[in-house]
C-alpha cells in the first residue's frame, strides 16, 4: 500500500499545482475548442493532467528501487518507454498540432522499445486459429504493437467525461495488481499499484467538478501503462490466461472497434473524424434529460459528472469476471462475448429510446448543485 499512497501523494499534489496556476498556463494547455461534437464542458480547462499522473508514477518508481523491489529495472524500463508515448501526447496537449495518426506512430514506437528493451511481446493469444500464427517470424511483434496502440488510443477515445477514462482505468490497475499477487509476480503489483495511486491522484480534481482533464498525454500513458503490464503479466506468468487483459479492457476497445465500424461501414465517413454518438455522448443525452434545453455551466457540469458511473458500472461488467476466472481462458472467452452482445443491445435500446426507465436520471434526483469555482 505504501507505493499506492506515495504514487496517490505525488499526482495529487503535482496536479493540485497545475489547477492553480492556469491561469498562466491556460492560453496553451487549456481545452478551448468547446464546439467540437464529442466536446461537453461549459469553460476552459487545462488539458494536462498527464503531467501529474507522470510524476506519480515516477515518484513511486523511485521508492521501489530504493527499496529494492526485485526486478526493479523492469519498472524503470516501462516508464522509459512511456515517456515516448506520454511526450507525443502531451505536445499534442499543448500545440493541438499532432495528428492522430503521428500520436499511434510514437505509441507503436514505445511499444517496439519494450519489446526490445523489457521483453514485453505477445506470445500467445488463446483465441483458436490466432495462435497458430504466432509462429510465423514478425506476427508477435506486429500483434504486440497493434495491441498496445489501440488499447492507447481506446482509453483516448472513452475519454469524454469528467472521470470516465480515469475511473475505468483505476479499475484495470486494480484487476492487474490482484492478479499478479495471486500469481506473485511481484514487480507487475507494484507497478499497477503505482499506476492506480497516480490516475486516483488525478481523479480527485477531475471529478465531478472538471478542473482538470486528462489529455492526450495523459490518456496515451495510461493506455500505454495498462497495455504494458497486462502483456508482461500473462507473458512472464503462464498460469494467467491471455484472454484476461483483452476481458480486462474490453469496454474500451470494443467501444473504439465499433466506433471504427459505425464511423467508415454505417457511414461512410473517415474513421478520424470526430462525432457525437459514442456510447457515453448517447448517455448524456438520452439518459440525462432532467435539463433538457439547458446549456448554462452548472446544468452542464452536472449532467457531465453523472455520465461517468453509468460507463465506470459498464466497464466493472468485463472487469469483474475477468478477475474471478483470470486462468480459466474458456470462460473468459464467453464472458467477452457476452460483455459485446450486451454493448450491442444497450447502445441499440439508448439510440432507438427504448433504455430502461430505472436508468434514466431526471431533474427531481438531484440535490442543488455546488457553486463552480
Amino acid at each position: 500500500m505504501l507505493f499506492l499512497i506515495v504514487s496517490f501523494l505525488a499526482a495529487f499534489v503535482v496536479t493540485l499545482l497545475v489547477v492553480r496556476s492556469s491561469a498562466h498556463h491556460a492560453h496553451l494547455s487549456g481545452d478551448t475548442d468547446k464546439d467540437q461534437p464529442q466536446k461537453f464542458h461549459a469553460r476552459v480547462v487545462p488539458r494536462v493532467g498527464g503531467i501529474g499522473i507522470l510524476v506519480g508514477v515516477l515518484v513511486g518508481t523511485l521508492l521501489a528501487i530504493g527499496r529494492g523491489v526485485a526486478e526493479w529495472p523492469l519498472l524503470a524500463v516501462l516508464v522509459g518507454c512511456s515517456l515516448v508515448a506520454f511526450g507525443a501526447g502531451l505536445i499534442e496537449d499543448f500545440t493541438k498540432r499532432v495528428t492522430p495518426k503521428q500520436r499511434l506512430l510514437a505509441t507503436i514506437a514505445a511499444a517496439a522499445l519494450a519489446v526490445w528493451l523489457a521483453d514485453a511481446i505477445i506470445s500467445r493469444t488463446g483465441i483458436p486459429g490466432v495462435d497458430s500464427l504466432m509462429l510465423i517470424a514478425g506476427f508477435p511483434m506486429a500483434l504486440t504493437l497493434l495491441a498496445v496502440a489501440g488499447v492507447a488510443n481506446s482509453v483516448n477515445i472513452i475519454d469524454g467525461f469528467n472521470g470516465l477514462a480515469s475511473m475505468c482505468v483505476a479499475i484495470m490497475f486494480a484487476a492487474l495488481a490482484y492478479v499478479a499477487f495471486q500469481v506473485g509476480d511481484e514487480v507487475i503489483m507494484v507497478a499497477a499499484l503505482i499506476g492506480l495511486g497516480a490516475v486516483m491522484g488525478f481523479f480527485v480534481w477531475n471529478y465531478p467538478l472538471g478542473l482538470i482533464f486528462l489529455g492526450d498525454g495523459g490518456a496515451y500513458f495510461l493506455g500505454f501503462w495498462v497495455a504494458e503490464l497486462g502483456i508482461l503479466l500473462v507473458h512472464r506468468n503462464p498460469e494467467v490466461s491471455p484472454v484476461f487483459p483483452l476481458l480486462l479492457c474490453a469496454y474500451p476497445i470494443f467501444e473504439t472497434l465499433f466506433t471504427m465500424y459505425r464511423r467508415r461501414v454505417v457511414r461512410g465517413r473517415p474513421v478520424g473524424l470526430p462525432d457525437a454518438t459514442h456510447l457515453h455522448s448517447l448517455i448524456y443525452r438520452r439518459l440525462m434529460r432532467w435539463a433538457i434545453g439547458k446549456r448554462d455551466a452548472a446544468n452542464m457540469l452536472r449532467r457531465n459528472s453523472m455520465t461517468s458511473p453509468y460507463l465506470w458500472a459498464l466497464c466493472s461488467l468485463s472487469v469483474a469476471p475477468a478477475v474471478l476466472w483470470w486462468d480459466e481462458g474458456r470462460v473468459l472467452s464467453i464472458w467477452l462475448l457476452m460483455f459485446c452482445g450486451l454493448y450491442l443491445v444497450l447502445y441499440r435500446a439508448i439510440v432507438h429510446f427504448r433504455t430502461p426507465r430505472f436508468l434514466v436520471r431526471k431533474a427531481d434526483h438531484w440535490a442543488a448543485p455546488a457553486a463552480e469555482h
